[in-house]
Formats: C-alpha cells, structure tokens, sequence
C-alpha cells in the first residue's frame, strides 16, 4: 500500500490485493492549521543582508503612511464630531478660526489629525507617476511595440485591480451584519439578506460605472470606497495620455501634460486629472534627468544646484497647502480662516470644492521633495512605512467597517458616544459608558480617545493584512491570470492577413 503521503501519481503499480482506503476527510487539525496560517501567518526569518528596496519604494511608504493619515482622520472626526459638530468644524477650519486656538489645528500640525484630504491628493499623484513610468520609460526608449503590449496589459487589468477587493470586502461586510445580527451606524441594515444583496448589487453596479452621473458616488456599506471611481477615470486619463503622446517630441509631450495640467485644473473642474497627469509629468522629467544625452529643460538644470534649498522650502509649503480649511466647499468660508484670506483669491472659477485646488499644489510638492530629502525618503523607506504601504489599498477599504462596529463600540464605552436623539431607540445603550475614561490632554490627544486604538489599531492592521494576502494580492494574480487567458493562454494565434488584404475583401 503507499504511503498516506503520497499522492495518486505517486505509486509504482496497481496493489489488487490491498483493500484501498476512502479519502480521508480533512481533520480538524489539519483545518485549524490552515485557518491559523491565514489569520497568524508564520514570519519568515529575515537574514543579516540589507534589505533590497526599489527605486520608488519611497512612494510605497508615502503611499501607506497617507492612508494611516486618513485612518487617523477619520477616527478624530467620527469621535470628536459625535460629542459636537461644532468640533468638527473647528478640526476642519483653520488655527485661530472664531477665536479657538487648537495645537491640532495649528500649521504643519494639523495634517497628522486631519490630513485624510492630502492623503488622497497624495494617492492620485503617485497613481499618475507609477502607472506612467513604464509606458514613459518605453516611449523615452523608442519601443513602440512594447508600449502597445504595456497599455493594453495595465488596462484591461485595472478595473479588476481596483474593484474586486470592494467586491469581497463589502459582500462580507454586508454579510456579517445578518449573519451575527449586529448594528452599525453608518449603515442600518435591510430587513433581510436578500434585500441587502439586491441593495448591494444595485449600488455597486451604478458605483464601478466609469461613466457613471449624478447619484452616490460610493457604496453605502462603506462610503470611503467614493475615491475609487476617480482613482479609475485618472487612470484611463494617465493610460490615454502615454497613447496619444507616444509618438511626440519630448518637449511637445512635455509641454501637452503641462496644458493637460492647466485644462483640469483651471477649465473644467477634474482636479483628479491634474493630480494624475501631474504625477505622470513628475515621473517623465524624473526619467529624463537620468538620461544622458536627452532633452532636458534647460531651466530646470540650472536649478539644480539650489535644488536642497527649493525643495525644503517646497515641502514647507506643502504643508502649509495641506491644512487647508475643508469644513465647507464655499470660498466665503475658507476666505474667513486666519492665513487663507489672500490665498482664497487663487482659486479658479472651475473649481466647485476649493481644497482640491490648494491640495493639488501641495501633494504635487510633497511627492517632488521626498527623494530629494534625505531624512524623509529613509523614513517612508523604513521598514514601518514599506508595511503600511504593502497593506495599504486593504488598510483603506477595512478601517471604515472596522471604525463603524467595533470602533463606535469602544467610543460609547470610555465616553465619546453620540447624544441620544429624541423619540429615537438608543441602539448601543448597553456600550454607552460602559467604562468611562478622563478626557483629560489636548484636543484629539485625550487619554480616553487613546485608549480604544490599543485595540482598534491592532485590529484593523491585523484585519488589512489578511485582506492583503487573501484578496487583495490574489486580484492582482487572477487579472494577470485572466488577460493571460484572454490572449489564448500565450499561444499564438494563426498568421493574420495585411492590412491589404482586408481592404481588398472589404
């Protein structure tokens, strides 16, 4: 008989005298071992060899350090904001506005408690740049024909990249509410699961739309995904750019992702589309610069041996830019905030939310300066920042559910539930100050809003890993998989007729 380690190619013969086993099913051991191995995975030792980062494994940290920021955001808000509006609105405006003098509203300051808006300017202008560097880099190089195969690859491969991690993180969401029977605040569920799927179907079908108008611009279960969309039509507009422009000068290219900038910008109201195509301006000039012999501004190498000045004082300015008042998308407001009068003069006529105009400007400089700061470019390299950047995608799409249940949860319990509205069930009674804690410490700083992370932020980086390794990075594989398919599985098909001859049958 052959060993119950062998499988059923492994045997030398036939044994007609042996009576064969069933298939044993798998054991309960065997299924604990596998569940262990995906909620605790065992960590490989890692060896005395440094370690070996990519050119722009500065990005991957900036990337996942953006999204801490807007977990941090939106934890402050969803907190704060339940005791008061008012303490929203004082998060969301300027140091000094209506005589409140707040450390985490100062300058600088404040983007570490309501940085989530930069955040997600940062998001798009590093989309722009790496989604772009290749195709660039093949243009630079004269290789058309691979530019082709690059495109059609990265395109037909993006919408599944970016949608099937909302697909199976709000299914399961949506899921857990009727199969545990809980309630959430941020979105009451339906009466049955049928329902809740139809509901679900509906939204998420209008919402993954690329051409989508008017309406929701996320799904309910998990209203963060709103960026989503746009981080897909920047996308399109990065990979339309490096088509149209393959076959330009390098200074025409240049100078049509500059009017390209300006259009979204200044003419129409597509502040994502600049980001992107800003980000993929970046990534062109970065390109250039590393070339020997090519076109390069000439300007700008003049510029360079002030370059440690310039961009110290550019990321100055960034986060400057980055605080800018967002309580409300009227320019009266923002002309009302300490610091911002003069500047909300700048704001273009096309713009209907003035943030995105200021944001623009500041993730732009950010992005420009980290490589060219030392210190800063080894912190978003450094091994905590390359771990927000690898689960940083899940890490956005899980902290809003997390925030929403468990999050609003422990908030009731140490004191920071919301006033019980008239006539209305109180839904968490049973949590509201449950063990109730001093708020005593600076605004967003207090001793009773610190507490619950000890739990929170453990769980939502345990919770993005296992979406990282369980979805995340499997959509990746099943897009590749999928266009690999699509293409005849790598074979080649027959000869095709010219282009001559089809005109001749036609």
């Amino acid at each position: 008989m052959h060993s119950l380690r062998e499988g059923i190619l492994d045997g030398t013969g036939n044994d007609s005298s042996a009576v064969k086993p069933a298939s044993p099913s798998p054991s309960l051991k065997a299924v604990l071992r596998g569940l262990r191995h995906i909620l605790w995975p065992k960590t490989v030792p890692s060896d005395s060899s440094p370690r070996q980062l990519r050119p722009t494994a500065y990005l991957d940290g900036l990337r996942g350090f953006a999204a801490f920021l807007v977990y941090i955001h939106h934890h402050q808000l969803w907190a704060h904001g339940a005791q008061s509006l008012q303490s929203a609105v004082y998060y969301e405006n300027a140091y000094g506005y209506q005589g409140e003098f707040r450390l985490s509203t100062f300058y600088g300051i404040r983007n570490f408690f309501t940085g989530g808006h930069m955040a997600v300017a940062v998001f798009y202008v590093i989309s722009g740049y790496v989604l772009s560097v290749k195709p660039l880099a093949l243009i630079q190089g004269g290789e058309h024909l691979k530019l082709g195969d690059n495109l059609a690859s990265a395109f037909f491969r993006r919408w599944f990249r970016l949608y099937l991690p909302i697909i199976a993180t709000t299914l399961l969401y949506i899921a857990s509410w009727h199969l545990f029977g809980y309630w959430n605040f941020a979105c009451p569920p339906k009466e049955t699961f049928g329902d809740e799927l139809w509901n679900w179907y509906v939204e998420f079908k209008n919402f993954s739309f690329l051409f989508k108008e008017g309406g929701w611009i996320w799904v309910q279960a998990n209203t963060h995904t709103w960026s989503i969309p746009l981080e897909m039509r920047g996308s399109v507009i990065t990979y339309i750019a490096c088509m149209a422009l393959s076959r330009a000068t390098t200074k025409a290219r240049l100078v049509c992702l500059v009017v390209l900038v300006g259009y979204y910008l200044y003419v129409v109201d597509g502040y994502y589309g600049a980001l992107f195509i800003a980000g993929m301006l970046q990534a062109d000039l970065d390109l250039l610069a590393r070339r020997e012999g090519g076109y390069f501004p000439r300007w700008l190498r003049r510029l360079e041996r002030y370059k440690t000045f310039i961009y110290y004082h550019l990321f100055v300015v960034s986060m400057y830019l980055a605080g800018v008042p967002s309580a409300t998308n009227k320019v009266e407001d923002l002309r009302a905030n300490p610091g911002w009068y003069w500047l909300s003069y700048l704001k273009p006529q096309a713009v209907f939310d003035p943030k995105w105009f200021y944001l623009f400007w500041a993730a732009n400089m950010l992005v420009a300066a980290v490589p060219r700061m030392g210190w800063l470019k080894r912190f978003f390299e450094g091994r905590f920042c390359q771990f927000l950047g690898r689960i940083s995608f899940a890490f956005y799409l899980v902290h809003g559910p997390v925030l929403a249940t468990v999050g609003d949860r422990l908030y009731h319990a140490v004191g920071w539930g919301r006033p019980i509205e008239v006539g209305k069930v109180d839904m968490l009674a049973a949590w509201r100050d449950l063990l109730p804690l001093p708020k005593i410490g600076p605004v967003g700083l207090e001793f009773s809003f610190l507490v619950p992370h000890l739990i929170l932020l453990p769980l939502t980086f345990w919770l993005a890993d296992i979406v990282t390794r369980m979805v995340d990075e499997p959509s990746v594989k099943f897009a590749a998989w999928l266009y690999k398919r699509v293409q005849g599985g790598g074979k080649p098909e027959s000869k095709p007729e010219s282009s001559e001859a089809m005109l001749r049958l036609a």
